[in-house]
């Protein structure tokens, strides 16, 4: 089974967005040598904590750095933007790095109402997400919708769309349109197993596609100890915690801890209900398992370790273990 990089490009405390930027690189490296499919970054907005809101550049420059990896938008919300301006940016990816982009489209605002204004984003846009998507299709495939406007680059680039989503509505529209469908399960796991059974039963084949193809999102720590993949897993509690529900404030550990026992620092936990925590070969065995729950044909791991080193190790240490 494929197995692959989801990367936030995580601005880690006292860190800035250049460090960030630097350890997508080195990530995005390691995930190549080491045998990884491919790695998405996703669209946040107003997030302290993320260096990834400019998606289509940063995978510009992570192509730059890797040579035969696969790198895409995991996703691209596609209400923030015109589906011109997202073909021109894909198309243009896929003529520097041809064959290996993709471009996974979400609907939601990934930002808040303020953000969504300074966005200039139409409060009704993601209503219109379905049409946007079969416009960006066609740019893509050379086939405008929009009479005298095609997208250069872009037109029939053909870059992959994949449709990314947390509720059925996603898996519906990913099957009625022959897509392949990625569950954000790494975060909003409720609805996996009913939004991923609706989209295999709805499934109609298309001229991407011909049969249904699920990546599901998990999040997953590998050290070199039990204890120590542990200690990673607390501090990144912590740290989501404050990111989430600190409001600008810094923290102790023990007033982090306080908050995780509150009803909000609760929802943590279940955000973090599908974690692979533990060495190279529990992580691996956890991964073998999700993915026959999720009835997935490719797995997205989001590595949560705090520290860019530890990520790497991370990685490598997955990486072996699902080797052997």
């Amino acid at each position: 089974m494929p197995v692959s990089v989801l990367d936030l490009a995580p601005i880690t405390p006292g860190g800035s967005a250049t460090d960030a930027v630097a350890a997508s690189v080195a990530l995005a490296r390691r995930a190549e040598e080491t045998g990884f499919q491919r790695v998405w970054y996703a669209e946040h907005h107003n997030m302290p904590s993320i260096a990834s809101s400019a998606t289509s550049v940063l995978i510009a420059h992570v192509g730059a750095h890797t040579s035969s990896i696969r790198l895409g938008a995991g996703g691209i919300m596609l209400p923030n933007h015109s589906p011109l301006t997202i073909a021109e940016q894909f198309g243009t990816l896929d003529a520097m790095y041809p064959g290996r982009i993709d471009l996974g489209l979400g609907r939601a605002p990934g930002s808040d109402q303020n953000t969504m204004y300074a966005l200039r984003r139409d409060d009704r846009s993601a209503d219109r997400f379905p049409q946007d998507v079969l416009e960006l299709q066609a740019y893509l495939a050379g086939e405008t919708r929009v009479p005298g406007v095609d997208a250069v680059p872009g037109k029939g680039s053909n870059v992959p769309l994949y449709i990314l989503g947390s509720s059925m509505f996603g898996a519906t529209l990913a099957a009625a349109l022959g897509l392949p469908y990625a569950f954000a399960s790494h975060f909003a796991p409720q609805m996996l197993e009913p939004a991923v059974a609706a989209y295999r039963q709805e499934f109609r084949p298309s001229a991407q596609l011909d049969r249904p193809y699920v990546i599901a999102g998990v999040n997953a720590i590998a050290a070199d100890t039990v204890e120590e993949a542990q200690q990673q897993l607390e501090r990144i509690r912590r740290i989501r915690a404050v990111g989430l529900f600190g409001r600008g404030r810094s923290f102790t550990d023990e007033e982090a801890d306080l908050l995780l026992e509150s009803p909000a620092g609760r929802h943590i936990e279940q955000m973090m209900t599908h974690s692979a925590v533990g060495t190279g070969p529990e992580v691996a065995a956890y991964l073998e398992t999700f993915a026959k729950q999720a009835d997935a044909d490719e797995l997205i791991v989001a590595f949560q370790s705090p520290t860019t080193e530890q990520r790497l190790r991370s990685v490598t240490l997955t990486a072996e273990a699902l080797a052997d």
